[in-house]
């Protein structure tokens, strides 16, 4: 963990590591520069316009956030350009929903593996989109002209809600990319980040899911690991090269920068960084919010999702059409369940409350003669939590046990308003393009729903909920339900499944031809997801306006005075948000406990002897086997004759940056960042700096794959393979 020491002048108080380490930070691309001889240090040998430079090609413009439907900052994961035809690399479970939206039982790519062996196999995936970065900038003394410490938090949400509008339009207007103002620092700084945003993304290949999702979740979020976690897909633009949706005449993008693919020897100790767009990292949160997520977020989030999860594997494993619908829902769910638990174990391990505790100590002492915005930080933080603890606590068991858990009841809602809008609607033509355009939404929805599975998840689910949500907030439908069914939740979902015009899609799409407004409002499973939201809207409007705003500003204020205490001292990055960042460090290999070391990388070899052809994580393709049994790794071994599979970095990553290029000091591709080590999964909140890894899959392992096991030489062909 971080050190934290107070000398006996309370102005050098220092709240983070006394020397700074280069393996710790999310970096914004415009800042590296003052990284630069920490970089050095650790091995780079480019530039920082390498890198990102407005005026020239460089690294960022090969690095793409893939995202959906176009919004803003809806990155999910990352990908890298690798050819100057668009070719992208991203890793096999950031693909996944995609393979899975295409696979059927005559055509399962997730088992058997999707290759297309020239463009026009190519397959299209709508709402799939590829941003790349334009250019960033220090916006933040505009935003701050807006601003006044006087302000109301709602004034000032709206205060910087118009400027950053302002910004971005100025930024865009005349243009094809699109513009956003983001927070950093809780606040404290605002930058502009300018993207183009491609919309015709299209699946290229990918391997067997046995060998993309090898381990399963088994294996999630642990070292050693031999997943061949990869897949490919490729952007397109119209004719003239601008962003276009799918269309048969588009051509494949040209990019300004494709990276290199490196099969040279990786070695402990070599220089990598990872750039991609991590998702959300909180690592300037207080003791209490550290408090919440355990108590609240993780243990509700796990306890739910464990009986989702059971579920699913029960349903899945009965039917091949099914394990094929719900692949993606199971992997997303199953993902979130272990990280929530792990993450428990690894706060709890590591002592992360009282670590925040010691930094809260240290900043009351040197807030003592400071502005007392600074010695009010905490205690408007503390009034924040506590005031919102029974509220939130309702609130998750609501989201996770009844809204995100089934998807019946919110989705209900969204079809619901939909309907309403549709009995309303006088005009004939209108009314009928609105029903058109739902026929739709519902075919995308029903695609990858089955009404027996979605009604043993509910029943499951919310008994759940009804046994452990605090009573006082039990929806009165639950404790109607309870009362009617003598606690019978099977019972009572087969009875509202067996009357809702939402249970099926024959019936809803029957329902479609002639709806009727009072049949509508007396849906069961409507008027269950109607109270629902309204329950969980009322749980948020009894936490008080003040103790929200005391959140907001706290933790503004307390984020503010550790930059102050740092500046001149330690540079500080901010925490991650969906936007493009750079963290850099080395190929190092590690000590999790006592007496064990684990190596910097594994091999094939491990792939062999972790088969288990009775356990569905660990089944290996015939193919594979044959190509192990006969040594044909092609160029792709190591100099020991053994085919490297993944290796570990000490780079910060969280989620988001899943598929992000791990580069050499070069600038070659060398990996994709795939996962983080069980053992620190604390770093989200707090960076552990002896045991936090990045678990990485080996280009050598992608490119044997790609060429001996797919015989895909048409992708090898388009790229600049390093030797």
């Amino acid at each position: 963990m971080k050190k934290l020491f107070i000398t006996c002048a309370v102005a050098l108080l220092v709240l983070v590591p006394a020397v700074s380490r280069a393996d710790e930070g999310m970096w914004l691309l415009s800042l590296i520069g003052k990284n630069y001889a920490d970089m050095q240090k650790a091995g780079f040998k480019l530039t920082p316009e390498d890198i990102y430079s407005i005026n020239q090609a460089c690294i960022k413009d090969a690095v793409v956030g893939l995202g959906h439907d176009g919004r803003p900052f809806s990155h999910f994961c990352t990908g890298e350009i690798i050819s100057d035809k668009g070719l992208i690399t991203t890793n096999y479970h950031c693909g996944y929903e995609q393979i899975q939206q295409h696979s059927t039982v005559a055509h399962d790519y997730l088992s058997d593996g999707f290759w297309a062996y020239n463009m026009q196999q190519e397959l299209p995936n709508p709402g799939l989109t590829a941003s790349i970065l334009i250019r960033m900038e220090d916006v933040t003394a505009r935003v701050m002209e807006c601003l006044s410490d006087d302000m109301s938090e709602s004034d000032r949400v709206k205060a910087v809600r118009n400027i950053s509008a302002r910004i971005a339009r100025e930024a865009s207007e005349g243009t094809d990319y699109e513009a956003s103002v983001r927070p950093m620092f809780s606040g404290n700084q605002y930058f502009l980040f300018v993207h183009i945003i491609y919309r015709d993304v299209r699946l290229v290949g990918a391997p067997p899911s046995s060998m993309g999702k090898f381990g399963g979740d088994t294996d999630n979020w642990a070292w050693p690991r031999h997943t061949c976690d990869f897949s490919m897909f490729r952007i397109y633009t119209s004719p003239n090269g601008k962003p276009a949706p799918y269309a048969k005449e588009n051509i494949p993008l040209k990019p300004k920068h494709h990276l290199p693919v490196s099969i040279r020897e990786v070695k402990d100790g070599d220089y990598a960084m990872v750039l991609g767009f991590p998702g959300r990292t909180t690592r300037y949160f207080s003791s209490h919010g550290v408090r919440e997520t355990v108590e609240l977020t993780n243990s509700i989030q796990y306890g739910l999702r464990s009986i989702k999860v059971a579920t699913l594997r029960r349903m899945m494993r009965r039917d091949p059409a099914i394990r094929i619908k719900y692949a993606s829902k199971y992997a997303e769910c199953s993902n979130v369940w272990k990280y929530s638990r792990e993450q428990n174990v690894a706060l709890k391990k590591l002592g992360t409350m009282e670590q925040k505790k010691r930094i809260e100590q240290e900043f009351g002492e040197w807030a003592k003669d400071k502005d007392p915005k600074y010695s009010q930080a905490l205690s408007r933080i503390e009034d924040g939590f506590s005031a919102r603890r029974e509220q939130r606590e309702a609130m998750l068991y609501l989201e996770e046990g009844m809204l995100n858990g089934p998807e019946i009841f919110s989705q209900a809602v969204t079809f619901g308003e939909q309907l309403k809008a549709i009995c309303e609607e006088a005009n004939t033509a209108k009314r009928e393009a609105m029903t058109e355009e739902l026929r739709q939404e519902a075919d995308a929805f029903y695609k990858d729903y089955d009404e027996a599975v979605e009604n043993a998840v509910c029943a499951a689910m919310v008994l759940y909920t009804y046994e452990h949500i605090n009573v006082k907030y039990t929806p009165e439908c639950l404790k109607n339900a309870y009362t009617r069914f003598k606690g019978d939740f099977v019972a009572w979902t087969n009875n509202i499944f067996s009357k809702s015009i939402f249970a099926n899609q024959k019936v809803f799409n029957d329902f479609l031809k002639n709806p009727s407004l009072k049949i509508l409002e007396r849906d069961p499973i409507l008027k269950v997801g109607n109270e629902i939201m309204e329950a969980h809207a009322a749980r948020w409007r009894m936490v008080p306006q003040s103790s929200r705003d005391n959140l907001v500003r706290g933790s503004r204020d307390f984020v503010d005075g550790i930059l102050q205490i740092n500046a001149g001292r330690r540079l500080m990055s901010p925490d991650a948000n969906s936007t493009i960042r750079l963290t850099y460090g080395n190929v190092k290999a590690y000590d999790p406990s006592d007496g064990v070391t684990y190596h910097y990388y594994t091999t094939l070899d491990g792939v062999m002897q972790k088969e288990d052809p009775a356990n569905s994580d660990f089944t290996v393709p015939q193919r594979l086997k044959d190509l192990y049994a006969e040594k044909d790794f092609g160029p792709y071994a190591g100099r020991d004759g053994h085919l490297p599979t993944c290796f570990i970095t000490n780079n910060d990553i969280t989620g988001g940056n899943s598929g992000s290029p791990v580069l050499d000091a070069y600038g070659n591709l060398i990996g994709l960042a795939f996962d983080g080590n069980g053992e620190a999964m604390s770093g989200d909140i707090d960076f552990e700096e002896n045991l936090q890894r990045c678990i990485c899959l080996d280009t050598r392992y992608m490119l044997f794959v790609i060429d001996k096991y797919a015989n895909a030489q048409n992708l090898i062909e388009e790229m600049d393979i390093v030797r």
